[in-house]
């Protein structure tokens, strides 16, 4: 796990869908996401924090949920801040962005879960505001995605709480970037209901 993103140059193109989901779109997503991840846990495959996209909602900050469960052999409730989206011009690359405290609430962690597909060695790349933030390994693939993660140090909740919005951007080739838009509104108060 990476303690930031790291900072990488680039020469790639990246193409970036607009801000706006259709809240059909966002429930079709939820939906999805809630039936593709019941399907892992059944078969053990999904970690925990992806457990909680699925888990009961606590509270809306604009575009972010805060959403809770207990995981088996969880001794308390774990709560994440989660949203999903998806690319305006191609419905089939989403992004399901989960950001936690760790159990023992020493760390902040954000994970990311991309479709399958995506170029692992680019990594995950993250913009707040079109300021350049880095990138980030993926970590592992799934059966539903591939998880890319990193430990959220001051510096980045800052952005995140502050800024307006963020692309994560994937890459299904060297050459092309595909920019994923996410609204922050809301990001900093659902953040700070975390227990």
């Amino acid at each position: 796990m990476n303690s930031l993103f790291t900072k990488i140059g680039s020469r790639r193109r990246m193409t970036a869908g607009r801000h706006r989901i259709g809240a059909g779109r966002v429930r079709r997503l939820i939906g999805h996401a809630a039936a593709v991840l019941a399907v892992g846990l059944s078969l053990g495959l999904v970690t925990a924090s992806a457990a909680l996209a699925q888990g009961m909602v606590k509270g809306q900050y604009g575009d972010w949920q805060v959403r809770c469960d207990t995981p088996p052999g969880a001794k308390s409730e774990q709560c994440a801040l989660i949203q999903n989206v998806t690319a305006d011009d191609r419905p089939n690359v989403g992004l399901s962005v989960i950001v936690l405290r760790t159990a023992d609430k020493k760390q902040r962690i954000l994970r990311v879960l991309a479709p399958l597909g995506v170029l692992l060695p680019s990594g995950l790349g993250l913009k707040i505001d079109s300021v350049d933030v880095g990138r980030t390994p993926f970590v592992r693939c799934l059966p539903n995605g591939c998880v890319a993660e990193a430990v959220v140090d001051d510096k980045l909740l800052d952005q995140l709480k502050t800024g307006k919005s963020a692309t994560f951007i994937v890459f299904q080739t060297p050459e092309e970037g595909i920019g994923i838009p996410i609204a922050l509104t809301g990001f900093g108060d659902g953040f700070d209901k975390l227990p």
